[in-house]
């Protein structure tokens, strides 16, 4: 009998620790997931945009600390936005983003630290096939169940990024260096 037991105490361990650790992967909703940005026009105005189509997941537990905490995001080159046709078949061309040879950006994080409300996303940037190590300030936004019976986590972040040091376009003078970012993730538990 005391065989029995102890292997039912076993087999539940395991199987609550199978689904504690499943309960903090998410994928991210691209529909309700973004990257906003923002530069200086030659240091006279702001240009507002948008990569509008990005996919990934994170793991997202409290219990585990910082080193259960990660993120790996796929960012569509091609969906830059800023309201200006015009503009955006500009930045896809190869004086800026090059979207033909380079279709994606990606994110992927490589270390936390913070508390579940928020702190400094570490990760490595793949921009133009230029990788660098960036970090991201990161606060949660919201988490709780949804209308459709799921479970979601949101989280916004902001960090600062040289064009230059990923070699991303033509010069456009020194204000215009550096691109201000806002991302908004929000992902649904698997």
């Amino acid at each position: 009998m005391r065989t029995h037991t102890l292997a039912a105490v076993l087999a539940a361990a395991l199987a609550f620790s199978a689904t504690a650790s499943r309960a903090a992967e998410y994928r991210i909703d691209p529909a309700h997931s973004f990257v906003q940005f923002r530069i200086s026009h030659l240091g006279f105005s702001w240009m507002v945009g948008v990569f509008d189509r990005i996919s990934g997941s994170f793991a997202f537990d409290p219990a585990a600390g910082p080193a259960g905490q990660k993120i790996s995001v796929e960012i569509d080159t091609a969906s830059v936005d800023t309201g200006h046709a015009e503009r955006d078949k500009h930045l896809r061309s190869p004086d800026f983003l090059n979207v033909r040879k380079f279709p994606k950006a990606t994110f992927v994080s490589t270390g936390y630290e913070g508390d579940a409300r928020g702190g400094t996303m570490k990760g490595n940037l793949t921009l133009m096939g230029v990788t660098r190590p960036i970090a991201i300030a990161v606060k949660k936004t919201g988490e709780g169940n949804d209308p459709w019976g799921g479970y979601r986590a949101g989280f916004e972040g902001t960090t600062t990024l040289s064009r230059k040091a990923f070699g991303a376009g033509m010069n456009l003078g020194p204000a215009s260096d550096t691109m201000q970012f806002f991302l908004s993730v929000e992902g649904i538990r698997n």
